[in-house]
């Protein structure tokens, strides 16, 4: 039977895939093709509990798919269960408000938008265009991590400056991880009864990071803005900052006004004030080794991610659940708690034994008893949702 969907997800320098089957609960296979572009390019299998991993010749998005391809066809049972292929897709612009199948023009919609994410859409577009050239007859979707956030009022996604710019250029906030907020709010509302009809606040939180507040099942506000750069501080990213500081930084430096934004992009954040890591993990044993450094890092993302979740908050009506997701928000129980509080005075409390002791990878309330607001910890699953958002375009 048809049923298993080929996720891939395009990274600038990477490639991530998985093969889900059973209405995507089950993952058949899965892996990575890490440092595309450099001669230490390799790809990992991961299949019935064991690593294989793989160097490429070509280290190509092209060479990646190959190298699945061929693998699929050592092993045909998959290959014949395959129905489609989903992609993620970072940006998708005011063009695409849903997932979609692809077609032509689906694929020129992407590289218009390329100009909002120069990094990731064109690698995306090598994606499909790839997966077509060797899975042909496979129908295609697109799942665009902007498309959740297209239910945002004009005051919320405008910035303020001369209106032309929206006009012509469509300069605006888009926001992201929208794929991971579209899951926890359908998660949540399977084990908190009536959250669709009430306000949601979550906290994306991974090497990239965001806030998102979720209203009725819609997002009614989000951190990031026209790129991932806006809103909190992240692994490598400053986040919101005065515009002006780009100038002072390039004149300072003497640099260009793109080095400078490379600085905020890939030298910034969690790595910049650390001076040690962009890993919450390794900040995280250096400040229990007592470095000052670290504990500065982890002490100002704690801050500025409450000041966000604060922010987008104004959106809702009430304040009923906060969800921690993402790889820091799954795992840190030290920035959950400093993030915490920071919130005190929304009344938002959490149990620091539960949350000291929660057990990785597992979905787990962690409120205090006199919070106002639940606090839960969800693992996100952004590989089911395109998965399902592809079964569904293919069987209609």
């Amino acid at each position: 039977m048809k049923d298993s969907i080929l996720v891939i997800n395009c990274g600038s320098s990477s490639l991530k895939f998985a093969i889900l089957a059973n209405a995507g609960q089950e993952t058949l296979v899965e892996g990575i093709a890490d440092r595309l572009g450099t001669d230490e390019s390799s790809i990992t299998f991961k299949f019935e509990g064991k690593k294989n991993e793989i160097q490429l010749d070509i280290g190509s998005h092209k060479n990646a798919v190959d190298q699945i391809k061929s693998w699929l066809n050592s092993h045909p049972t998959i290959e014949h269960s395959l129905a489609g292929i989903g992609h993620r897709v970072v940006h998708g612009g005011e063009t695409f408000s849903k997932s979609v199948l692809i077609n032509q023009d689906v694929v020129t919609g992407i590289k218009k938008c390329s100009q909002f994410a120069p990094l990731h859409n064109p690698a995306h577009v090598k994606g499909i265009e790839v997966a077509f050239e060797l899975f042909p007859g496979l129908p295609q979707v697109a799942v665009f991590d902007t498309a959740f956030h297209q239910t945002l009022a004009p005051e919320q996604y405008l910035y303020p400056i001369p209106m032309h710019f929206y006009r012509e250029h469509h300069f605006r906030k888009y926001g992201f991880h929208g794929t991971s907020y579209r899951y926890i709010s359908q998660r949540l509302a399977q084990i908190a009864n009536g959250s669709d009809q009430q306000g949601v606040l979550v906290a994306h939180l991974g090497n990239g990071a965001s806030t998102c507040a979720i209203n009725k099942g819609k997002s009614s506000d989000t951190s990031m803005g026209i790129t991932p750069l806006e809103g909190l501080m992240m692994g490598t990213r400053s986040g919101s900052l005065d515009p002006s500081l780009l100038s002072f930084i390039s004149q300072a430096e003497n640099i260009s006004f793109e080095s400078t934004l490379d600085i905020l992009n890939k030298q910034s954040g969690l790595l910049g004030v650390s001076e040690i890591s962009n890993d919450c993990r390794t900040l995280e044993e250096a400040m229990e080794s007592g470095d000052l450094r670290a504990k500065l890092a982890l002490d100002m993302f704690a801050a500025r991610t409450a000041k966000h979740l604060a922010s987008v908050a104004t959106t809702l009506e009430s304040i009923d659940h906060l969800v921690f997701t993402g790889g820091i928000g799954e795992n840190s129980s030290y920035l959950r708690q400093a993030i915490c509080n920071h919130l005190k005075a929304l009344n938002i409390r959490i149990d620091s034994d539960i949350n000291d002791n929660a057990p990785r990878g597992e979905t787990l309330n962690i409120s205090a008893k006199d919070s106002n607001t639940n606090v839960w910890v969800i693992p996100t699953n952004e590989e089911l949702m395109i998965a399902l958002d592809t079964i569904s375009l293919i069987q209609h």
